[in-house]
């Protein structure tokens, strides 16, 4: 009788050893940022018309449109305060795991929100950073194509940012909790940290801190720093297509070479968020750090 409690005993252990040391599931890039406007057709006409992006039917609470590079995209929905200074939402990941990946931060003493199904088939879950910005995890159908997009000027997200003021408490759980990984950070000094590039896990799209920010920042700076970004092949080619819809250059929407080595361009759309364009690989030697993981392209 004591040999039978005995292997039951240690099979319990075992068992909670096992689900413990779980491996995390896979985080494979970003799905969708979402954020708040109090002017959608100015929205409109900047995806729609100048960036070329396909406008798709809203899926999220609240949402009333989203616009769409490849399978990625970017949702909009009525600014609940229009005196608030930050106009993002959330940010929101890929896995091909919901489940699993749940319950991996359930056991690392996390509290996700429940598994939400969604008209596109997708499934997905909620959870707060430690600053308080909400993140999502999301798998998608396993049949769902990307639509055409003959006039867009990138069909690829490769990055979000957003400010962070606590970086130990950020690293912990991107880095140590969501294994995301170095890619590259600098600064407006060589020798100053104001930006972190982490990686997903599982593929080339990263996310940004953007470091040393005054703790109650405008409209104006809080759109600079939460921002996202799309990747081109050739950024003199980008800015034709964008003449070509009819965006001219002018005070901050403009090209120019990044301390990351690599030609970007920004735009914004009426409430003063970023939209940053950047090209996958670096043209110049980056300040600050070298590159440390594989640069992503259009279709990776």
């Amino acid at each position: 009788m004591k040999t039978v409690s005995v292997l039951f005993i240690s099979t319990i252990l075992s068992t909670i050893s096992f689900a413990q040391s779980a491996p995390r599931p896979r985080i494979t890039g970003i799905d969708h940022v979402a954020f708040y406007t109090t002017n959608p057709d100015g929205v409109k006409k900047l995806y729609s018309d100048i960036l070329g992006l396909t406008a798709a039917a809203p899926i999220e609470s609240g949402e009333t449109t989203r616009y769409m590079s490849g399978k990625q995209w970017v949702g909009y929905s009525a600014a609940p305060d229009p005196k608030a200074t930050d106009r993002m939402d959330h940010i929101a990941f890929t896995t091909d795991n919901i489940a699993g990946l749940r319950r991996y931060l359930t056991q690392k003493g996390l509290k996700p929100g429940q598994i939400q199904g969604r008209s596109d088939h997708s499934l997905s879950f909620a959870v707060d950073d430690p600053e308080g910005h909400h993140v999502e995890f999301v798998e998608r159908a396993k049949d769902e194509k990307a639509p055409a997009e003959p006039n867009a000027v990138s069909h690829r997200m490769i990055h979000a940012g957003f400010l962070a003021y606590n970086r130990a408490a950020a690293d912990h759980f991107y880095r140590e909790v969501l294994g995301f990984r170095p890619y590259w950070h600098g600064g407006m000094k060589d020798n100053e940290t104001d930006w972190v590039s982490l990686q997903v896990p599982d593929g080339t799209d990263w996310l940004e801190y953007m470091l040393n920010q005054p703790a109650h920042p405008d409209l104006r700076l809080t759109g600079v720093m939460n921002h996202i970004s799309y990747g081109v092949a050739d950024m003199k080619k980008a800015q034709a297509v964008l003449e070509s819809h009819g965006w001219k250059e002018h005070g901050d929407e403009h090209a120019q070479m990044g301390r990351d080595g690599k030609r970007q361009l920004n735009v914004f759309d009426p409430d003063l968020t970023r939209i940053e364009l950047m090209e996958f690989k670096p043209a110049e030697k980056p300040c600050c750090s070298d590159f440390t993981a594989p640069h992503p392209n259009e279709t990776e």
